[in-house]
């Protein structure tokens, strides 16, 4: 993967070392003079944002940054990028970074065009009243580029975003077919900078994705498909990139495999997310770490649902041992060689908040009603138990 490719599923990419340069032409071609760049505070001294800032200058386009966002964007972040959007007479965004800036940037395109939107897009009123795309209102929203800097949410190919309700440590799903970026650029060089514990978590971020959405019950197989190929991907790259985050061909791998999950999650996610995000929520923890340590669990639950599945994808794999227990010793080993923590109590998660997680994981229908199977309040809470304790039944490691 050394040349720059070119696709269009379900918007452009341009993907490959060096395809930033194409940044400048589309902004051009989509008629962005005075893009907002939306981007963390930690991007703001890193080397992607010096190549993109370079680039834009150089090109004479007009921009201002707005960074004002946690690692978790809040609506109160959308709030204020809404007001910088307006204030700067912005016509368009850019977002530069991981899920946090693309969710941010998608919040702010909404709320800067219909002050309700954030409300009457979020998930529970999609599923009621917009039973496919063209049943949404065309809004017209301004065009967004993303520019992602890590390989995990897969944020960059989604027609959704995820944003805080800080006051009831909740998070809320928005989605909006418009939400999609106009242009996706996957660009190993922005990467490479990214250090191996967020190479890590935003890798078993992506594999989460894909897992969960292979095994929806929901019958949907190009999505199966992608989702089989991603988690291939991500089987051959994540431990490259880990290991020496220069390998552009690993970290390609990866970029490709991230951005592929968002088509595969249109079958649904589970569990695994139905968890994290009210964790990510109280303890602000970060969600693709979240998923890594959850995922073991939630499979191990699932077993009964999914066992056939998992040896079809063990088999496609060429695991030494094709069926379930194969599968969940490779997710452990994986998990293992990163670096990542097997328990929940290792990164400071008590269970006192059992009850209130599991009530919150059920009632969080964008993930837990594409679970492989149906699970309870009472049973999240005791899968999270699980997972703070590090008490996995059935895994053989």
């Amino acid at each position: 993967m050394s040349s720059l490719h070119y696709w269009n599923y379900p918007t452009e990419i341009f993907c490959g070392p060096g395809a930033l340069d194409v940044l400048a032409e589309r902004c051009a071609l989509l008629g962005m003079t005075q893009p907002l760049l939306v981007t963390d505070p930690g991007m703001l001294d890193l080397e992607p944002m010096a190549l993109v800032t370079d680039h834009l200058r150089q090109a004479g386009i007009r921009f201002a940054v707005f960074s004002d966002i946690a690692s978790n964007p809040s609506l109160d972040d959308v709030a204020r990028g809404v007001a910088a959007f307006k204030a700067g007479q912005h016509d368009a965004l850019i977002a530069l970074g991981g899920g946090s800036a693309m969710d941010a940037a998608k919040g702010i395109s909404l709320a800067a065009v219909d002050a309700q939107g954030l409300d009457q897009y979020q998930w529970s009123n999609v599923i009621a009243h917009y039973p496919s795309l063209g049943h949404f209102a065309h809004l017209d929203l301004p065009r967004l580029i993303a520019l992602p800097t890590t390989a995990g949410t897969g944020s960059e190919l989604g027609r959704e975003a995820v944003l805080t309700l800080s006051e009831q440590n909740i998070k809320r799903v928005i989605s909006h077919p418009e939400l999609l970026p106009a242009s996706v650029i996957l660009d190993p060089f922005l990467t490479r900078g990214l250090p191996p514990a967020l190479t890590a978590a935003t890798g078993m971020d992506a594999l989460t994705h894909h897992i969960e959405a292979f095994c929806s019950p929901l019958y949907h197989p190009m999505s199966s498909g992608v989702a089989v190929e991603g988690i291939r991907l991500i089987q051959q790259h994540l431990c490259n990139a880990h290991h020496d985050g220069k390998d552009m061909v690993a970290r390609e791998g990866m970029l490709v495999a991230s951005a592929m999950a968002a088509v595969a999650f249109q079958k649904g996610l589970g569990g695994v997310h139905a968890l994290a995000h009210p964790l990510g929520a109280r303890y602000h923890k970060h969600h693709g770490l979240l998923n890594a340590i959850l995922l073991p669990y939630v499979l191990v639950a699932n077993r009964q649902a999914i066992s056939q599945d998992i040896a079809r994808l063990a088999r496609y794999l060429e695991l030494p041992q094709p069926d379930f227990e194969g599968f969940l010793d490779w997710v452990l080993h994986l998990r293992q060689r990163l670096g990542i923590a097997h328990s929940l109590g290792e990164i400071g998660i008590d269970t006192e908040a059992a009850q209130w997680v599991g009530e919150q994981a059920l009632a969080d229908i964008s993930s837990s009603d594409t679970n492989a199977c149906v699970l309870s309040a009472a049973d999240y809470s005791r899968i999270f138990r699980n997972a703070v304790h590090g008490v996995l039944h059935g895994a053989s490691a």
